[in-house]
């Protein structure tokens, strides 16, 4: 493969390189594993009053997120 479709491949993806945003995943990941489903669900329940399964759903949709964003940084030896 040529250097040019090196670098036009590389364009469309995060530079994963970058400290800043290989930082930036580190933290959106711990975040949505452990903070997002509960303030998700705490906000959902008692500030918006929505339903408690609603609630419950969406905490576990950004839990499973965060997992799979950390699966994929250690998978791509960003996290050791």
């Amino acid at each position: 493969m040529t250097k040019e479709k090196e670098k036009s491949k590389t364009s469309v993806r995060l530079d994963l390189s970058s400290k800043f945003w290989r930082t930036v995943l580190v933290v959106l990941a711990a975040f949505l594993t452990f903070a997002g489903p509960t303030y998700v669900v705490y906000v959902f329940l008692n500030i918006l009053k929505i339903n408690y399964a609603v609630s419950m759903g969406s905490g576990i949709i950004l839990f499973i997120i965060g997992l799979v964003l950390i699966w994929y940084l250690v998978k791509n030896k960003i996290i050791s």
